[in-house]
């Protein structure tokens, strides 16, 4: 029986050779001329048709506004120039790089977000930070007194009161607010008034705690 061998050497050339060419993109002329005239015929689009364009833009998207604001955060008083449509808790974030406050629904339902304005706790992903004009907001960052932390971290630490920590600094503003408020005469009234802070790893019965310590 016959067997034909194929020499190595030109069997390696053609295999070298086909894998060449199954790698390389194939771009005829026809696509090359088409991408070139689109391209082209983009620089010619005539400036009114531009300046229509830029127009309408304006017309239906409103333009970045600065707003001259004077607020005191945290006993610090800042003069700044946010967007009209800045949140208070962008302003605390991206312009002062406080970032004690949390993002987490940034739909005021997790109440991560919560800060104090004027003593009262609000949400300052649903506040914008034109309505603080001329008021005292006290943020997690502003709550202790220097090395000195508030009762109620102190508490938060001693009754486990948290867990992975990132809802802990609305869930401390809130409770500060409820002990002063007075809404702590029972598990259920304290239950209620912290019922817009939400923990996902379930640290409620220490929240209970830490309020209960703090308010005897």
């Amino acid at each position: 029986m016959f067997v034909e061998y194929i020499p190595v050497t030109a069997y390696t050339n053609h295999l070298i050779t086909t894998i060449e060419s199954m790698e390389q993109p194939k771009i005829s002329r026809r696509f090359f001329v088409s991408i070139s005239a689109m391209a082209g015929a983009f620089a010619f689009i005539p400036a009114s048709v531009k300046s229509a364009y830029i127009s309408a833009k304006n017309l239906f998207i409103p333009q970045k506004r600065a707003l001259p604001l004077s607020v005191s955060i945290n006993k610090k008083l800042y003069k700044l120039q946010p967007d009209t449509r800045t949140t208070l808790l962008d302003l605390l974030r991206e312009d002062l790089q406080l970032t004690g406050s949390k993002k987490g629904c940034d739909h005021g339902q997790c109440g991560a977000c919560t800060v104090h304005v004027d003593g009262e706790r609000v949400l300052s992903c649903l506040t914008l930070a034109a309505m603080v004009q001329g008021r005292e907001v006290t943020t997690i960052e502003g709550l202790a007194n220097g090395d000195e932390l508030h009762p109620m971290q102190k508490a938060f630490v001693e009754c486990d009161g948290f867990q992975c920590g990132y809802c802990t600094p609305g869930q401390i503003m809130s409770a500060v607010a409820c002990v002063k408020e007075g809404h702590t005469g029972s598990v259920e009234e304290i239950k209620e008034f912290m019922s817009g802070n939400l923990c996902r790893c379930g640290a409620y019965n220490g929240i209970v705690k830490s309020i209960q310590q703090v308010a005897q």
